[in-house]
């Protein structure tokens, strides 16, 4: 079983998701947790609510800080992925055990409106980050983590996050 740590600044939305919906499709294999430098302490309610309505469980989801993950007590991280470009050029902790990092930049759903705010009710953004999200969590499922050496695994997780930004054009 590997552990997954998805980081995004606020941990309110992407990481949110990230976590939700490795912790479904990689159940078994992975074990998803989320986290962020300077979490906003609620998930965003949106999110939430594409979550639920993808079949998703939210009732133990939660923002928390980075910190969580760098006690003795912490679950060992395996691999480290940020999801939002303000994590990336964020120094991030030492976690320990030195898990490899990737970066899978996915656009803010929460900014759908040019002045950052968001339509109530307006999932569009939220189902983007979702159905992008989940691209790569299925490209990270597909790979055969037994059969690659440790280095070979982390650079096919920083490959799926460059083959998704190309793809995609801004993200």
């Amino acid at each position: 079983m590997r552990n997954i740590l998805f980081l995004c600044t606020a941990n309110s939305a992407r990481s949110i998701l990230a976590e939700a919906i490795l912790r479904d499709a990689g159940a078994g294999r992975f074990a998803a947790f989320s986290a962020g430098s300077t979490p906003r302490g609620v998930p965003n309610p949106l999110a939430l609510q594409l979550l639920m309505a993808k079949g998703h469980s939210v009732e133990d989801m939660r923002s928390k800080s980075w910190d969580e993950f760098t006690t003795p007590h912490a679950p060992t991280i395996h691999a480290v992925i940020t999801v939002c470009d303000n994590a990336k050029g964020e120094s991030c902790p030492i976690f320990p055990g030195h898990p490899g990092q990737a970066h899978w930049g996915i656009p803010d759903p929460a900014s759908v409106a040019a002045d950052g705010t968001h339509i109530d009710g307006d999932l569009s953004g939220f189902e983007t980050a979702y159905r992008r999200l989940s691209s790569r969590i299925d490209a990270m499922l597909a790979l055969d983590e037994e059969a690659i050496t440790q280095r070979e695994w982390r650079d096919a997780l920083t490959q799926i996050g460059r083959n998704a930004e190309g793809s995609t054009g801004n993200g």
